[in-house]
C-alpha cells in the first residue's frame, strides 16, 4: 500500500509511505527531504549499520520522532544530478544540488568504470552547477536537477 501522510518531522502533507512488506514501511518526505523506515530505531542492527557509513553532518541531523529515526536523504541520479545535505553544522546547513552533464569523447578517459576494462561512464556531476538551497527548499532542489518541473 502506497500513500501520503503528514510527516512526523516537519508536518508536511507530502510524506510518501511505501509498504515493502507486512513488517517494513519506508517513508520519504518531499517537504523536508528526510527519510526513514521501520528498521531505523535506536538499538536496531540496521540503524547501527547505517550510522557507521554516514557523514557526521547526517548523524548530527538525525531526528527521532519517538518511533523511528529520520535522516536527510541523498539522491544521486547519474543522468540528472545529485542532492545532498551540506553545511558546516546542524545549525547551518541546507541542501546542495549539482546537475549531471554528458561526458564528451575527449574527456571519457578520465572516467573509467572500475573493474570494466575499456568501459567509461557517460555522465558526470558538474560541480560548477552546484546550487545551495535552504533547509525547507528541498522541492526546489529537486526541480533544479530536473526531477520535478520548475
Amino acid at each position: 500500500m502506497d500513500n501520503l501522510i503528514n510527516c512526523s518531522r516537519c508536518d508536511s502533507d507530502a510524506c510518501y509511505v511505501d509498504e515493502v512488506n507486512q513488517d517494513i514501511k519506508t517513508y520519504f518526505c518531499y517537504g523536508c527531504g528526510f527519510q526513514t523506515n521501520s528498521l531505523m530505531k535506536e538499538d536496531e542492527e540496521f540503524f547501527e549499520q547505517q550510522s557507521q557509513t554516514l557523514p557526521e553532518l547526517y548523524k548530527d541531523l538525525f531526528y527521532n520522532d519517538g518511533d523511528k529515526i529520520w535522516m536527510p536523504s541523498a539522491i544521486n541520479l547519474p543522468q540528472q544530478g545529485m542532492i545532498f545535505a551540506n553545511g558546516p553544522s546542524k545549525e547551518q546547513w541546507g541542501w546542495a544540488a549539482v546537475k549531471a552533464v554528458p561526458i564528451t569523447e575527449e574527456e571519457k578517459e578520465k572516467y573509467p568504470i572500475p573493474n570494466k576494462k575499456g568501459q567509461y561512464y557517460e555522465w558526470r556531476m558538474d560541480m560548477s552547477t552546484l546550487k545551495n538551497f535552504e533547509e525547507r527548499d528541498y522541492i526546489e532542489a529537486l526541480s533544479y536537477i530536473g526531477i520535478l518541473p520548475e
